[in-house]
């Protein structure tokens, strides 16, 4: 979903699953739908962790509990912490589809497997790298109080945990983040320079 990116804040669903790989994140039978429906594919998100094999919810697992439960929606769990090496795997985009799909905004990890990292900036989920500490740090303060906010300023590209103050600066490439805080695609970023792209096409 297209939307400008700025400053982020909101409560945040740990799910603290090392090696996280796009399969988990999206079963591999969603693969063949033709749909583009967000909602078909954030339904689909961590399914087969979500439900057992008759389609209930599995009580224990994070994303059912009280605290987590329900689709993201403005200002509430738009962010995920998760474990570290997140994406691993397939490089299906769907994984990121199911994500955004979702209604998620920000996913926090220590590392991101390289394609699913695109694949994320691509479908406008912004994947921010921290430290191993402070990623532990934000697992425990979203554990012992879910209602823990955690802030992303991409401007500044700076991501708070709310509770404790502290802060880490991340990376982020330019163009990306000029095109998530202008909620522009590709093809978007190219219209808007298509005066620029036609002036020196004529100069040949």
């Amino acid at each position: 979903m297209k939307q400008e990116f700025d400053i982020i804040q909101s409560t945040c669903i740990p799910i603290a699953i090392d090696n996280c790989n796009t399969d988990l994140i999206i079963p591999a039978r969603y693969l063949a739908s033709t749909t583009r429906d967000p909602k078909f594919f954030g339904d689909a998100f961590m399914h087969d962790l979500r439900y057992d094999g008759d389609g209930r919810p599995v009580d224990d697992f994070v994303m059912n509990l009280p605290e987590y439960s329900g689709a993201p929606h403005e200002g509430v769990h738009e962010i995920i912490v998760a474990g570290a090496n997140w994406g691993s795997g397939s490089s299906r985009e769907h994984a990121a589809w199911a994500i955004a799909g979702y209604g998620v905004r920000v996913v926090i990890s220590s590392s991101f497997a390289d394609i699913h990292r695109n694949n994320l900036l691509n479908n406008f989920v912004l994947p921010v790298v921290v430290s191993v500490d402070f990623q532990q740090e934000l697992f425990a303060t979203i554990n012992e109080n879910p209602q823990a906010e955690v802030r992303v300023d991409v401007p500044n590209q700076m991501v708070t945990n709310k509770k404790t103050g502290r802060s880490e600066h991340f990376e982020l490439n330019g163009y990306k983040k000029y095109c998530l805080m202008n909620a522009l695609d590709d093809i978007d970023f190219l219209l808007e320079n298509k005066d620029k792209i036609e002036a020196w096409e004529n100069q040949k």
